[in-house]
């Protein structure tokens, strides 16, 4: 069995159909058939069934399918360790970032890019559990996330920092002046908020579920460009975490302050795979971004070996 008709299978398995796998891999469309039935006598069994209208796995395929995959990214790693000997002149970095921590991302991508600028960084933003399963399919090389509330079998998470939620709003609000604000003032004012399913919004809801206050809530939504845009223009509140808006200009986030202050505790993580291999490039990216934490600490919010 040859890695290149794991390829052929796995592209072919993931299209089911010929004509297009065989662009994908550029190459012809009877080298792509003459290799999968090699691949099909070499394992005495069908991985396909065909007929003139449709492309679909057998029992045996659907079966080999992930293990393929496994095989090909082990093989991948294999290349891709001894290209990374080079000193971080070629390869990708591909990063998983949740809503809340656009900005900070930003910062360290930035400067990364300026110190590697052959490494090319790919960075996805989406939902935790998204998130999670594209880490755990491969497609990503770590998550930058907050805690999750319950431990996963095949994840490590580094706590980078500790911080709290925040009252997030205009720096010409009348909020802007003060330095913490409680939940039960925040039914004074207009919120946006970010969609049901963030971390942040999570936090606030399992914060507000038993105290009965009653909030106006204008406006949700999952973009957080256009969320610090609407703050700006306008006299509304949002809540997110504090580092959020560390490097937003004309945004001030305001700690909320309540007797259950450890509701209000966030643990901001890196999330891998377990005993996966790290590229250099995340070390490196990792190493940056804890920079940056720790410059952060000195504008209100802690990393772990501050507390």
């Amino acid at each position: 069995m040859e890695i290149r008709q794991l390829r052929y299978f796995v592209k072919l398995a993931e299209t089911l159909n010929f004509s297009t796998a065989a662009k994908e891999l550029f190459i012809t469309q009877s080298t792509l058939s003459h290799q999968i039935l090699q691949l099909e006598n070499k394992l005495q069994q069908p991985l396909f069934q065909r007929n003139s209208h449709e492309v679909s796995l057998t029992e045996a395929g659907q079966m080999l399918l992930p293990l393929a995959k496994e095989t090909l990214h082990a093989a991948d790693n294999c290349v891709l360790q001894l290209e990374e000997l080079k000193n971080l002149s070629a390869g990708e970095l591909n990063i998983g970032v949740t809503f809340s921590f656009a900005g900070i991302m930003a910062e360290t991508v930035t400067a990364f890019l300026r110190k590697h600028p052959r490494v090319k960084v790919n960075v996805t933003q989406s939902t935790m559990a998204q998130l999670i399963e594209q880490l755990e399919n491969h497609e990503l090389d770590f998550v930058l996330a907050y805690k999750p509330t319950m431990a996963h079998p095949k994840i490590d998470s580094q706590i980078l920092f500790h911080h709290h939620l925040a009252a997030v709003v205009s720096e010409h609000h009348a909020l802007a002046s003060r330095d913490a604000v409680t939940l039960e003032e925040l039914q004074r004012y207009d919120l946006v908020m970010p969609r049901r399913g963030t971390q942040a919004r999570n936090a606030f809801d399992a914060a507000v579920a038993e105290t009965g206050f009653r909030y106006r809530i204008k406006v949700e939504m999952n973009m957080v460009y256009l969320l610090f845009k609407l703050l700006k223009e306008s006299n509304y509140v949002t809540v997110l975490s504090e580092s959020t808006v560390a490097y937003e200009r004309g945004l001030k986030a305001v700690r909320i302050v309540e007797t259950n202050v450890k509701e209000r505790l966030m643990e901001g993580c890196i999330h891998q795979l377990r005993n996966a291999y790290i590229k250099k490039s995340a070390k490196e990216f990792i190493r940056m971004l804890g920079e940056s934490i720790s410059k952060l600490a000195l504008t209100g919010f802690s990393s772990p070996d501050q507390r």
